[in-house]
C-alpha cells in the first residue's frame, strides 16, 4: 500500500508547490524542446526534487504533451502513471551504490533505445550516495549520451556530486 505522501503526489507541474521557478523552467524546456540531457536537482529533505524528476520524466515521454505538462491520458502517460513505463528507471543510489549496480542498471541498458516512449530517464534519487568507482563508470554515459537519454540526479549535498 503507498504511503501517505505517495498517494497525493502532484502529478503536473502546476500541482508542485513553492517551486515554480523550477517547475515553469522545466515545463518551459519541454515545450520548446530545448533539453539537456543531465539535470541535478538539489536541495533539502522534501522539497519535491523526486517528485518533480517523476513529472519532468513523464511530460518528457508524453505524446501530447499540453504547453510542456504531461497530458495523462495518452499511452504513455498511462504506463508511467501504472508503474509499467520501462522507459523512466528510478534507482534508489543510497541502497544501490555499488560499481555493480550502476553498471548493470544504466551503463549497460542506456545504449539500447526506448522501447515505448520517446526517451530513456534515469532518475537518481540520493545521487551523492554513489561510491567512487561508481562515478567513475557513471561518467563517461553521461558525459556523452545517447540523444534519447536523460538523467536526473536529485540530491541533498549536491557539492559530493563530481
Amino acid at each position: 500500500m503507498p504511503s501517505l505522501s505517495q498517494s497525493h503526489r502532484p502529478h503536473r507541474f502546476s500541482e508542485v508547490t513553492g517551486q515554480q521557478h523550477v517547475t515553469e523552467t522545466l515545463r518551459r524546456e519541454v515545450m520548446t524542446g530545448l533539453l539537456a540531457h543531465a539535470y541535478v536537482f538539489s536541495g533539502p529533505r522534501g522539497v519535491g526534487k523526486t517528485t518533480t524528476a517523476r513529472i519532468f520524466a513523464q511530460a518528457l515521454n508524453c505524446q501530447t504533451p499540453k504547453e510542456g505538462e504531461p497530458c495523462g491520458t495518452c499511452p504513455a502517460c498511462l504506463a508511467f502513471a501504472e508503474g509499467r513505463l520501462m522507459d523512466v528507471i528510478e534507482l534508489d543510489a543510497a541502497t544501490h551504490t555499488g560499481v555493480d549496480t550502476i553498471r548493470e542498471a544504466i551503463v549497460e541498458h542506456v545504449r539500447f533505445a526506448p522501447t515505448f516512449s520517446k526517451a530513456k530517464v534515469y532518475i537518481l534519487d540520493e545521487a551523492h550516495m554513489l561510491s567512487t568507482s561508481s562515478w567513475n563508470a557513471l561518467l563517461k554515459t553521461l558525459e556523452e549520451p545517447p540523444a534519447y537519454a536523460y538523467f536526473i540526479l536529485a540530491t541533498t549535498e549536491w557539492h559530493k556530486i563530481p
